[in-house]
């Protein structure tokens, strides 16, 4: 748009998500956003990539037995260096068209809770696929900004950030934060989740495809008021003739099979707001709590939580995007927020 360099820096901030990656272009915004999948085969001990994203997302649980699809991230942590490293490369190339560019400085979020190995593991892969400075910033401080709250203000904010892998609850003030705790509950294990509830209940065997199409048509935190709520069909093996078959499930069904992950969920905001300074608890009293990440979109949540907590629960507006376009505006404001982002190498 304007020329190679033109005003736009090729520095770029990446939210390495468990389900989803989402890559943000100084100056542009998301421009990328893909399930963090990777689909390779084995060759003289060799792996070789296939397909990443959307391509290899496609592939998961239909693969033969010489390729492989899997998730490179775990819980919001690298589980497989190497794939990990080949995934973010792909992903970086794939937003910087041109071959010849000035390596990019690179910020990438990172689970309150991750230890630091995982967060070498994390900048190491980065800094591999061709980074000039890989920083770090945790994801709670990132789901804040992406969410537009005010959190430079000395008054405490509380967000809620429900991602693929983990549930990260945080309370901050002064754009830091005074109490986080992440806990291993999101989108996955509410697929998990559905999968054993239709496993025991109606002997069905469904696939991790099904399952989150399950949890984005009729997904639901709370029974509905009629005790059955809308229905779909959905296809899966009979555990017990071991044929396909179709079956209707509906919305109470769902309800029930996701109780307890939305529990889990529930408590680690209670566990939040026992821990929460008694000054910063009541701001929180007055501006309710943030709820953001894919997880944020299940039916009802911010209901249910309501119910648990007797807070007011929002969900933030673009609430997929908010860690990536949070991470992308700590590069923005770099000078404000400098202390957020750790560059240590």
């Amino acid at each position: 748009m304007f020329g190679l360099g033109g005003l736009f820096s090729s520095d770029m901030a990446i939210d390495l998500g468990t389900a989803n990656t989402l890559v943000y272009i100084k100056g542009k915004g998301v421009i990328l956003n893909e399930p963090s999948v990777v689909a390779y085969q084995v060759k003289d001990g060799q792996k070789k990539a296939l397909a990443f994203g959307e391509d290899a997302k496609l592939m998961l649980g239909r693969t033969p037995g010489s390729i492989k699809a899997i998730r490179p991230m775990r819980d919001g942590v690298i589980a497989d260096f190497d794939v990990a490293e080949e995934m973010i490369k792909h992903f970086i190339r794939k937003v910087h068209k041109r071959t010849t560019f000035t390596k990019p400085k690179i910020v990438v979020c990172v689970p309150h809770g991750a230890t630091p190995v995982e967060k070498r593991a994390i900048r190491q892969s980065v800094l591999s696929a061709g980074a000039r400075r890989a920083g770090l910033i945790a994801e709670p401080i990132a789901a804040a900004i992406g969410a537009g709250m005010p959190i430079t203000d000395p008054t405490g904010s509380m967000v809620v950030d429900i991602g693929g892998g983990t549930t990260e609850v945080a309370v901050m003030s002064l754009a830091d934060i005074v109490y986080a705790r992440s806990a291993r509950v999101g989108g996955d294990r509410m697929d998990e989740a559905i999968i054993s509830y239709l496993r025991r209940q109606h002997n069905l065997l469904v696939g991790e495809a099904t399952a989150e199409r399950i949890k984005t048509t009729i997904g639901t935190a709370r029974m509905p008021d009629d005790g059955l709520g809308a229905t779909m069909m959905i296809r899966g093996r009979d555990l017990l003739n071991g044929v396909p078959k179709e079956t209707e499930i509906n919305q109470a069904q769902v309800a029930e099979a996701l109780s307890e992950p939305v529990q889990q969920i529930c408590e680690a905001v209670m566990n939040a707001l026992e821990a929460t300074p008694p000054d910063l608890a009541a701001d929180i009293v007055d501006r309710g709590v943030m709820l953001t990440g894919g997880g944020a979109l299940l039916g009802e949540l911010d209901l249910a939580l309501r119910e648990q907590t007797g807070l007011a629960v929002t969900v933030a507006d673009e609430s997929l995007n908010c860690v990536a376009m949070g991470t992308g505006r700590s590069l923005e404001y770099e000078k404000q927020l400098a202390h957020v982002i750790d560059y240590e190498s």
